[in-house]
């Protein structure tokens, strides 16, 4: 760890934010030891051609009438000079894991609760660039990612029935922000309720596995659309995609493990995609995949 002197921190501060560019920095009491790093963080996604050939195999299939509503995901490289570590101890989310060597996780996504009895899953479907013009209008009226949102939420609703009696939407296609260091982003989520049976904690792990893989990083049906996500994507998964949580002898909270940076033998790879539906185009899902390709620093 490079440590510099107070004038010669100022001056790189000066210099860094004068170039807009990202950077962290630890001071120390007196002043006397200050380490200031920048983020370098590049990705190299798949090309469009590439991407399209997937998307295109999704496509297909949707037209056909095999699938509503398919998750489509891509591997991308990424250079930086941030470990995983590095990742997890700055970043900023609802849910972090770090897994040693392996992989880190900062996701905004839950993925079920249980709170007195009540099960809660909030998905998650829906984004757009917060600072373009009318961007809070421009997402809630667009029909596409409108129909893609309704058939997240009818899954998860089957997927509650399961194992919950009087489900129910409690809010539908609410709006969070989501920072990033490219700037916020929007993200439209949904709350579905029901109520689980008194015994509920000794079928934990029967109520839990019922619901997997989560409904909004596969699509519907899911039998189908999963054998159709593995046909696309060329690439396994992991623990990318699946849950993480915990609970206290009461309550349980999880999370769907989104914003994903993997450790590979030749690398490190960050994990993004989107929901396809027939109103879809593969332009646009294309840059939105690229868009979530970002270090929670900021």
């Amino acid at each position: 760890m490079k440590l510099y002197s107070r004038q010669e921190a100022i001056a790189r501060m000066n210099m860094l934010a004068g170039c807009s560019k990202s950077f962290v920095f630890l001071i120390d009491y007196s002043q006397e030891q200050v380490y200031v790093e920048e983020i370098e963080w590049i990705s190299q996604p798949v090309s469009f051609q590439e991407y399209s050939r997937a998307f295109g195999h999704v496509k297909k299939n949707i037209l056909a009438g095999n699938s509503f509503l398919t998750n489509l995901t891509c591997r991308t490289p990424v250079q930086t000079n941030l470990t995983l570590k590095d990742i997890y101890c700055n970043s900023r989310a609802l849910y972090k894991v770090w897994v040693k060597n392996r992989f880190v996780v900062f996701s905004p996504e839950i993925f079920v609760r249980i709170k007195k009895g009540t099960i809660s899953s909030y998905p998650m479907k829906g984004t757009i660039d917060a600072t373009l013009p009318n961007a809070v209008q421009t997402l809630m009226n667009d029909g596409k990612e409108a129909a893609e949102h309704a058939t997240i939420v009818d899954l998860i609703r089957n997927d509650l029935s399961i194992v919950a009696s009087h489900v129910r939407v409690e809010r539908y296609r609410y709006i969070d922000v989501l920072q990033t260091n490219r700037g916020p982003i929007l993200q439209t989520s949904s709350e579905i309720c029901g109520e689980l049976p008194e015994d509920y904690k000794r079928q934990l792990g029967d109520i839990l596995f019922s619901m997997l893989p989560a409904g909004s990083i596969t699509g519907a049906p899911k039998k189908k659309t999963m054998q159709i996500i593995r046909e696309a994507e060329g690439y396994e998964r992991g623990f990318y995609t699946g849950i993480t949580g915990y609970f206290d002898g009461d309550n349980m909270d999880s999370a769907v493990m989104i914003r994903f940076v993997e450790q590979e033998a030749d690398g490190m790879y960050f994990k993004s995609g989107g929901g396809i539906t027939f109103k879809s185009d593969a332009h646009s899902e294309y840059e939105e995949m690229k868009q979530k390709i970002y270090v929670p620093i900021y």
